[in-house]
């Protein structure tokens, strides 16, 4: 019995850990699309976004 506890417990931490790379990829993609979006939405306003501090 506790040898599938443990088998669970670590097909739970691989499985925890693939969903964390993922969301980290994915949490980077969606960041670098809304910096370019901006940068185009700035530049069809003509607005100096190194002027301005975006957060």
């Amino acid at each position: 019995m506790t040898k599938n506890t443990h088998h669970d417990a670590n097909r739970r931490n691989r499985l925890l850990a693939s969903a964390h790379e993922e969301m980290v990829k994915f949490e980077r993609k969606e960041n670098e699309f809304r910096k370019k979006d901006r940068e185009e939405r700035a530049a069809e306003l003509r607005l100096p976004l190194d002027e301005i501090k975006v957060h």
